[in-house]
């Protein structure tokens, strides 16, 4: 496994992130177990999840995610000394009207919460599932602040920002003598390339991390049309989108064929070839995933065949304002 640093931080993470949204939904305690223990024995080092994980696809289960996380800890206190611990704040996670958003309340009452569903003293980064538009900065810093003097949390990322939001965030961290933002977790994939008008431009200028979530496009890339019987090719809104990729289907999974690679792997292994990426999110259901997963590490994409597929997965052409301004 190879190892860069988190964005301009001296912490150095996996190129490849586990990410933990399928624990407890899809994946049963024992089997997030397993995944975990492989992740380890094979130097994923960096662990991602949220607080409202667990409740995802209904049934009021959020925080069970990081509670399957928080047993693995307890079950050997080294698993909690080996990993890069990162989880998330923003979401509804019950009826009452202030356990939600980036508050200064909810922050610290959020913070408090995930540590002890994870049993732990500390998350090594803490990021904001998603801009709070009603909640001023100097807010939300002021209760950043607060829980890195308590040593609660080390790092403080977003994710689903705007390269807007990023600037505005940073500056203001920066105007508090505070690090401000240092990772961006954002949808990030082949078919879905809108990061690089601003969002990554703006991580590049802020020496920023970027962490693609979906790496797959929720299993669009992963080989559907060599799968038609799979469960997510079910799904009324991605059969949808499969007939309407087709085209540009055939071309990839024939492209994977022909290197005699699976689709999920060279997925993954694009996005390790883009400069501004630092770790995928892998969000795999069983230990066969994972161990498929694994072997993006090692694709190597020559500048042909990059070529190859941008032709296949046209970007939206450079960054912004170039990509559609003269």
């Amino acid at each position: 496994m190879d190892y860069i640093h988190l964005g301009r931080t001296g912490l150095k993470v996996s190129r490849l992130c586990l990410g933990t949204m399928n624990f407890g939904v899809h994946t049963e305690e024992k089997d997030s177990h397993r995944i975990l223990d492989a992740a380890l024995e094979n130097g994923v080092n960096f662990i991602d999840t949220a607080n409202v994980y667990g409740n995802i696809y209904g049934g009021d289960r959020r925080g069970k995610t990081e509670e399957i996380l928080g047993n693995w800890f307890a079950a050997d206190p080294k698993n909690r000394e080996n990993v890069v611990l990162a989880t998330k704040v923003y979401g509804v996670m019950s009826e009452a009207v202030n356990d939600r958003g980036l508050s200064a309340y909810n922050i610290r009452k959020a913070c408090d919460a995930s540590l002890r569903r994870m049993k732990t003293d500390h998350i090594d980064l803490y990021q904001m599932h998603h801009v709070d538009r009603s909640v001023p900065w100097e807010e939300i810093w002021q209760a950043m602040e607060q829980l890195v003097r308590e040593g609660k949390i080390l790092y403080v990322g977003s994710s689903n920002f705007a390269g807007w939001h990023i600037a505005r965030a940073n500056e203001t961290a920066r105007r508090r003598n505070f690090l401000g933002l240092v990772s961006e977790q954002s949808i990030y994939n082949l078919n879905n390339r809108s990061l690089e008008l601003e969002v990554l431009p703006a991580c590049r200028q802020y020496g920023m991390a970027v962490i693609p979530w979906s790496p797959l496009d929720r299993g669009l890339l992963a080989g559907v049309l060599d799968n038609p019987d799979g469960a997510r090719r079910k799904r009324g809104s991605v059969a949808g989108r499969v007939e309407q990729l087709r085209p540009q289907l055939e071309k990839w999974e024939g492209f994977c064929k022909e290197r005699g690679d699976l689709p999920a792997v060279v997925a993954l292994g694009w996005l390790l070839h883009q400069q501004d990426v630092t770790a995928p999110i892998v969000g795999p259901r069983t230990l066969e995933q994972f161990e498929q997963q694994l072997k993006a590490v090692d694709v190597t994409l020559s500048e042909e065949e990059l070529q190859k597929l941008d032709e296949i997965w046209p970007g939206p052409g450079g960054t912004a304002p170039e990509a559609y301004a003269w």
